[in-house]
């Protein structure tokens, strides 16, 4: 396959720049291009006009430009995360035999929006597109969870802890007690909270900004869960959402984009 040279050099200039050294000289670009600085220049001139390097009129010096920021966050807004967490669900969902579903939060309830049903699934309850409340959902905890004091302090304002079993969170000085538990395992748990003799499993995803965009989950009768079982299941989901949240850009460092 040609490389273009120009278009080469280019790109090369842009990689030099990052988070220890986000200013240059054009006499350290041409050094570690290995180019004259004739050259250089008239890269850095190209690349200036369409606002992907600055110079600094202080000291000279050239910098990343914001044309570069605009078409990062254009393609970080235009993921869609259906598509990229799809193909993680599936290999879960055929390594475990059971359905994966994929859930963000809207409002105060958590929305279904993808799942892959397993091929020895027994709990036909989800259906793409069904709400979910907060409080008794491991979905809900993994979405909540994270949030800040000022959103979560939100989302529980008048909030309804409505009891769908008896073993549902009923009053917010115990669910706070629960997200406190989430944030120190990492996943969360729906121990026949919303449906009886269902319990569920649930951890974040994250995006480049390293928030909680959505949570994927996995449910069990309850005569197949052990404390064992819920660790197995939890270090599955969490390698699974970390390979989500990898494509959604989360541990790149913003310098980068």
């Amino acid at each position: 396959m040609p490389i273009i040279q120009s278009v080469d050099r280019a790109l090369r200039i842009l990689d030099l720049f990052d988070e220890y050294e986000s200013e240059l000289k054009i006499t350290d670009i041409s050094a570690r291009m290995n180019l004259h600085k004739s050259t250089v220049h008239s890269l850095l001139k190209t690349l200036q006009h369409y606002n992907y390097i600055e110079q600094n009129i202080e000291n000279g010096k050239y910098k990343l430009g914001m044309k570069l920021f605009e078409r990062g966050n254009f393609v970080i807004h235009n993921l869609d995360i259906r598509s990229v967490a799809k193909k993680h669900l599936m290999e879960l969902s055929m390594k475990t035999g059971n359905t994966i579903h994929l859930v963000i939060l809207d409002g105060k309830e958590g929305v279904y929006i993808d799942k892959v049903e397993g091929s020895a699934a027994t709990i036909l309850y989800s259906r793409i597109g069904r709400r979910i409340p907060v409080h008794c959902s491991a979905v809900g905890k993994a979405l909540v969870a994270f949030k800040s004091q000022e959103e979560l302090a939100a989302i529980l304002k008048d909030y309804e802890y409505i009891s769908q079993t008896p073993k549902t969170i009923t009053n917010e000085e115990d669910f706070l007690t629960e997200l406190n538990n989430v944030r120190k395992e990492g996943f969360a748990v729906d121990n026949q909270e919303n449906e009886a003799g269902v319990s569920c499993i649930s951890v974040p995803i994250r995006d480049h900004s390293e928030h909680v965009i959505a949570a994927i989950s996995m449910s069990q009768p309850v005569h197949r869960i052990n404390k064992k079982a819920v660790k197995e299941i939890a270090e599955m989901l969490k390698a699974t959402a970390e390979n989500i949240s990898r494509e959604l850009g989360f541990g790149v460092k913003a310098s980068s984009i």
